[in-house]
C-alpha cells in the first residue's frame, strides 16, 4: 500500500515559542534540583511497596490522580490565572505550603520553587512572594508569558512523573526501557488529571494517596537515604 506524506509548515500550527519555553523550564536539565527528590518513593522501594514496573506504575497513577499531582495542578492553574496579581499569588503560595503533607514535601516544593524562580530569571518574572512553591512558580511564569494553561498543566504533570520514574530506575532498580514503558502508560492519567482539574477551585485541594503521604513522612527518619525526600 502506498504511503502518503503530509508537509506541515509553520503557517499550519500555532507559534512554537510557548512550547519552547515549556520544554526549557520543565526539562530535566533545568536547574531546580528535581533529581535529588523521590517524593517518598525511596521509602516505598525500601519496604517493598514498589518492586517492579507494574507496582511503580500503580503507585504513580495514584500520586498523579489522587495525590500531589492533582493538587499541584490545581495550584498551578490558579497561579496561572493570577499572574500579575501579587496579592492573589501570595495567597495561593501560602495555601500551597500550608497543605504540604509533611516536612519533606514542604521543603521539596519550596526549594524547587525558589530554584525555578532563580533559573527562570532570563525570561523575566511576575511579582512572586519570597516563598513560592514549585507549582505556583511554574504556573505564574507561564501565565505571565501567555502560555496556554492546559498545555502548562499537562507538561508539568509529565515532568513530575518523569522525575519520579527517574528516581525509581535508580532505586528499584529498573531498566531505562521499563521506565519509558511506565511513562508511556501514564499518558492517559496525565491527560485525565490535567482535564479534570480545569474547573477545580482551591477548595477542591485534597487527596487520598495515603500510602504516598505516609511514605513521605517515614522517609524523614529512614536509616539510609539517597534522596532528600
Amino acid at each position: 500500500m502506498a504511503m502518503t506524506t503530509t508537509t506541515i509548515t509553520m503557517g499550519d500550527v500555532a507559534s512554537p515559542v510557548p512550547l519552547l519555553k515549556l520544554m526549557a523550564w520543565l526539562s530535566p536539565a533545568f536547574p531546580v534540583g528535581a533529581f535529588a527528590y523521590s517524593h517518598g518513593l525511596e521509602w516505598a522501594v525500601d519496604v517493598g511497596d514498589i518492586v517492579n514496573e507494574a507496582t511503580l506504575r500503580s503507585w504513580l497513577e495514584d500520586v498523579l490522580a489522587r495525590g500531589t499531582g492533582r493538587n499541584d495542578t490545581i495550584l498551578l492553574r490558579h497561579a496561572h490565572r493570577a499572574a500579575g496579581d501579587a496579592a492573589a499569588l501570595a495567597g495561593i503560595a501560602a495555601l500551597a505550603l500550608a497543605t504540604a503533607s509533611g516536612r519533606e514535601r514542604f521543603n521539596e516544593s519550596l526549594a524547587q520553587g525558589q530554584a525555578f524562580v532563580l533559573a527562570a530569571a532570563p525570561w523575566g518574572q511576575p511579582a512572586l512572594p519570597e516563598r513560592t512553591p514549585y507549582p505556583v512558580a511554574v504556573g505564574a511564569l507561564a501565565g505571565a508569558h501567555a502560555i496556554p494553561e492546559d498545555a502548562t498543566a499537562a507538561a508539568y504533570l509529565q515532568a513530575f512523573a518523569s522525575n519520579l520514574i527517574s528516581a525509581a530506575v535508580r532505586l528499584v532498580p529498573l531498566g531505562q526501557t521499563a521506565g519509558l514503558r511506565v511513562l508511556a502508560g501514564l499518558e492517559p492519567v496525565i491527560v485525565t488529571t490535567a482535564t479534570e482539574t480545569r474547573g477545580a477551585t482551591l477548595d477542591d485541594l485534597g487527596g487520598c494517596a495515603f500510602r504516598s503521604d505516609l511514605a513521605a513522612s517515614r522517609h524523614e527518619t529512614q536509616y539510609t537515604r539517597l534522596f532528600r525526600s
